[in-house]
């Protein structure tokens, strides 16, 4: 909330590493997620930072790829992943506790599905595709399917056109086809600069 871009760029940097290190869940990475739902509406974060590779982002775009990021480890496929290596989330508080955030962190990202910078708008419907995965939200995929297909689907970003496709086929709808095949396996070209790598 600092009015200097850069200290802003910093507490997002450290957001990425030491609160949510390589996409886990501590214990600080809940209250964290809490705090950014709050945030999320303050002038404050309608600025632009610069990230790790020197990209110009607006700021409120990153925190809600953050949420994303956390939103994505507590999500059905991994909770189902969990329990084929024989992982119970209960025994992972930290998942509880995020789990029990959703409602709240949808909230604060549903406020941008409609706004008019892209980048905020695509953050926003690619943040709330693995909210909906709790149960009390259920019922709004149907209003996000639409955002998702015309919105998100057609993305430049890869990692969007990836959580969309993912969202869409774990909703039981189509997908319709992709702007390019390779987003229909992410791992046939190798290694990739953007998530999910």
């Amino acid at each position: 909330m600092a009015d200097d871009v850069g200290t802003q760029a910093r507490a997002l940097r450290h957001l990425n590493d030491p609160v949510h290190h390589q996409n886990t869940i501590y214990s600080a990475t809940v209250p964290a997620a809490a705090d950014v739902a709050k945030i999320l509406r303050d002038p404050r974060t309608d600025t632009v930072v610069t990230d790790r590779d020197g990209q110009a982002l607006p700021l409120r775009a990153a925190l809600m790829d953050w949420v994303n990021s956390v939103a994505f480890e507590v999500d059905s496929e991994a909770e189902a992943h969990m329990a084929r290596v024989g992982l119970c989330p209960v025994d992972y508080p930290e998942s509880v506790e995020v789990r029990a955030l959703r409602p709240s962190l949808f909230q604060a990202v549903s406020a941008f599905l409609h706004s008019p910078d892209l980048a905020v708008q695509e953050a926003a419907i690619a943040a709330a595709v693995p909210l909906l995965d709790a149960p009390e939200l259920v019922e709004q995929r149907a209003r996000l399917t639409p955002l998702v297909r015309d919105v998100l689907i057609s993305s430049d970003n890869r990692s969007y056109r990836f959580i969309a496709s993912r969202g869409l086929k774990s909703w039981g709808e189509e997908t319709g086809l992709l702007p390019d095949e390779q987003d229909e396996d992410l791992w046939a070209g190798g290694c990739s600069s953007e998530p999910p790598f």
